[in-house]
């Protein structure tokens, strides 16, 4: 598991006067997206647990069905799994073979992860376009069991790809420290 660089490696940390002057700003609207997407991740759970839990009850015990609770509680799952992702680019939890990037001085170690940051968001605005045009292309079609359209699933990629590409590139500006001492 890779977790960035130590707090001896890398930039000063926060409150010393080698941040700019703007960043403040920035990581009080940064950790307000963060806690608005957090409360949707745990409605959508709670939605998810309710709507299995309900078809699981009346499957079982009315001896019925919920025609759409497999679409719903998949719909609710790709949108949990698609806003949590950037939670973890945030903090840099991720699988990692890091062989390489524990072997290189604290100084190549944070110009690595500042490189693959820029990489990282260079990919996430691909997969904005992407999921852009998979919306558009899906929107006038509907979910089999619902009178919503299909291009839902692609909203949640939309809002990742975007949410991550933010995350990467305050990484890429500021380094490996800017999260450091703040898991809200």
């Amino acid at each position: 598991m890779t977790q960035g660089v130590s707090a001896a490696e890398a930039a000063p940390p926060p409150g010393d006067n080698g941040w700019p002057p703007i960043w403040p700003a920035i990581r009080r609207w940064v950790e307000a997206l963060d806690r608005v997407s957090m409360v949707v991740i745990v409605l959508a759970m709670a939605a998810m647990t309710l709507m299995v839990s309900l078809q699981v009850f009346w499957r079982y015990v009315l001896s019925s069905s919920i025609d759409s609770a497999d679409e719903v509680s998949r719909l609710f799952f790709v949108w949990v799994i698609f806003l949590a992702i950037p939670h973890g680019i945030k903090y840099a939890v991720h699988v990692g073979i890091d062989l390489l990037v524990m072997n290189l001085s604290p100084r190549n170690k944070e110009r690595l992860f500042r490189l693959v940051c820029v990489a990282s968001a260079v990919l996430m605005a691909a997969i904005f376009w992407a999921a852009w045009v998979a919306t558009l292309d899906k929107w006038q079609e509907l979910m089999p069991t619902l009178p919503i359209t299909a291009g839902i699933y692609y909203v949640a990629v939309l809002i990742c790809a975007a949410h991550s590409f933010i995350h990467l590139v305050l990484h890429a500006w500021l380094g490996s420290r800017i999260w450091e001492g703040r898991l809200s």
